[in-house]
């Protein structure tokens, strides 16, 4: 049914909890980083986003945002993807992110998008 409400870990060993779905589509958690990703500096952060809804479509597209507590920089990750269920029903999500970092002036911005 793809709800996203509970716990997701990605390939490199990150970990999404999404604790609170609301009717409209809307959830929060959070979300910590993984090993693989050198993520040993960061704490897990509040993410927020929302979801199709599940009721009207089977395999429903989301997007969420990631507010990273660190303590020497600004960063945020967009991620958009979509929710699949397999032939045994089980649930995968696919997304693609975007990273924002916080950049010191203009002529720095150009470094500061992954």
């Amino acid at each position: 049914q793809c709800v996203l409400s509970g716990s997701w870990r990605s390939d490199a060993g990150c970990q999404m909890v999404v604790s609170v779905l609301g009717k409209d589509g809307s959830f929060s958690g959070s979300y910590l980083p993984g090993p693989a990703t050198g993520g040993s500096e960061i704490l897990t952060s509040p993410l927020e986003g929302s979801q199709q809804d599940a009721r009207l479509v089977q395999q429903p597209t989301f997007s969420f945002t990631v507010h990273w507590q660190l303590r020497e920089t600004a960063r945020t990750t967009a991620f958009l993807g979509q929710c699949y269920v397999g032939t045994n029903g089980e649930e995968t999500l696919h997304a693609l992110w975007l990273q924002r970092e916080a950049a010191d002036s203009p002529a720095e911005d150009w470094k500061a998008t992954w």
